[in-house]
């Protein structure tokens, strides 16, 4: 009687204990799970389901878009990289190469931010690996052009305006 009680389940043994039954081996038999290597079998590693967060660098990772977001999201978030401050008075105009271009509102901001190189390019780099960015080239604003209307002549422009 022992070895027939261990080998039923205790929650079965008890039911049937109260019941007035005993259980018996020809009644009772343990239902053996078929293990089967398949992906689509319940309670296999792996099949739960993943965050939206994953599912999408996933999916960017496999479309090749990693380097595209990752550009976008520095020229984004050009502000918090480089300082709220800094940000009023400069913007990403483009990204080739490895080389980006930062447009500045004065020449003074570009000279002061070509000596913060160094730190912003590293920065850049932690943040935004993807991104390609080797090098930066800070930028004045263009200077006016005396080359306009229809009877413009080539050469340097007015000699003494600036000399």
């Amino acid at each position: 009687m022992a070895d027939l009680d261990a080998r039923v389940p205790e929650t079965v043994a008890t039911y049937l204990r109260l019941r007035g039954l005993q259980p018996s081996s020809s009644t009772w038999k343990r239902k053996k799970r078929l293990v089967v290597d398949d992906d689509n079998a319940p309670f296999t590693p792996g099949r739960d389901p993943g965050t939206l967060g994953d599912v999408l660098a996933k999916l960017s990772k496999d479309s090749g878009w990693e380097t595209t977001l990752s550009r976008e999201d520095l020229v984004r978030q050009w502000g918090e990289l480089a300082g709220p401050d800094t940000a009023k008075h400069s913007e990403p105009v483009s990204l080739e190469g490895g080389l980006l271009t930062v447009k500045c509102d004065s020449t003074a901001w570009a000279k002061n931010l070509q000596y913060m190189r160094a730190v912003i390019v590293t920065e850049i780099g932690r943040r935004y690996p993807e991104a390609g960015v080797e090098n930066i080239r800070f930028v004045g604003p263009d200077v006016p052009s005396w080359k306009w209307g229809p009877r413009a002549v080539p050469g340097r422009g007015p000699r003494d305006t600036y000399g």
